[in-house]
């Protein structure tokens, strides 16, 4: 488990689990992330990438723990539903375990954010309980972005039908749900500010307390690499072209700067900070 601290706010990371993605030209996740353009990128190792070019990717939720309010970020995939992406194998993780070790009963949240509604960023917005699919976390406002809400509702993706079925409609059911705007301020704390492309209502979550600031991304990137290629965006963005040019305007804002970026798909250390290298960025744990 993960901590940091922004002014009067913590953030923890809780893993759900690990996924080393080695590199198939076929099937490539980012199909220019070669084991050799990898290597063009020596700040990358050992944390991000394995000696023989996989890549590192993790899945986790991010607490927020800021005055007033108990935020969680991103929900993961989940147990209990068969996914293609996991071959349609559902899972069985002690993430609610790890969730009490961190201190977060499920009745303590009091917000959920989804930074898109893609099967791996709201898996746990439910559980199987007695046949049924109630809120994991009965005493929070989830807060579903509005314009992404529109948009997968009239997607005729069957697998994209099954997690809105299983993973949102139940909160819409039990009065949970609340549709917000892509720079709904959540506390004076926190707010999300929009990062499209990766998914049409995608945001991230910027958070600034006592003057340190911090941001996570979401999957406006999915690996540190895109840091050294913002124009390297996966097949499955929803607009690559969008993407790659929403990734290029945030790192030109929180290059240099004191903000700390938390990757949520970024493997441990999983935050560091965005230096200016060349005509592209690093990713500086260090």
């Amino acid at each position: 488990m993960i901590r940091w601290k922004i002014g009067d706010v913590t953030i923890t990371r809780v893993l759900e689990m690990e996924m080393p993605v080695p590199y198939h030209p076929e099937q490539a996740f980012l199909k220019q992330a070669t084991p050799e353009a990898l290597r063009s990128m020596p700040w990358l190792y050992p944390h991000f990438v394995t000696e023989d070019g996989a890549l590192r990717l993790s899945i986790h939720a991010l607490l927020v723990d800021a005055p007033g309010i108990r935020l969680v970020v991103d929900t993961c995939f989940g147990n209990d539903k068969p996914r293609g992406l996991l071959g349609n194998q559902p899972l069985q993780t002690g993430f609610l375990n790890s969730l009490q070790e961190a201190g977060w009963a499920t009745d303590s949240v009091d917000a959920v954010v989804c930074t898109h509604l893609h099967v791996d960023h709201v898996g746990w917005n439910t559980m199987l309980v007695d046949g049924k699919w109630i809120p994991t976390f009965p005493k929070a406002k989830y807060l579903i972005g509005r314009q992404e809400y529109a948009h997968w509702t009239a997607e005729g993706d069957e697998e994209q039908q099954a997690i809105l079925s299983d993973s949102v409609k139940p909160v819409f059911d039990h009065g949970l749900a609340q549709l917000v705007e892509m720079d709904h301020v959540i506390s004076p704390e926190i707010r999300l500010t929009p990062t499209p492309g990766h998914t049409p209502g995608h945001v991230s979550v910027l958070i600034e307390s006592r003057g340190e600031r911090a941001m996570i991304t979401g999957d406006m990137l999915h690996h540190p690499c895109q840091f050294g290629h913002p124009e390297w965006s996966p097949s499955f963005d929803s607009d690559p072209v969008k993407g790659a040019s929403t990734r290029q305007g945030m790192m030109n804002k929180v290059a240099d700067e004191p903000i700390l970026v938390i990757g949520t798909h970024f493997a441990a250390p999983t935050a560091g900070h965005v230096r200016r290298d060349g005509n592209a960025f690093r990713f500086d744990v260090g």
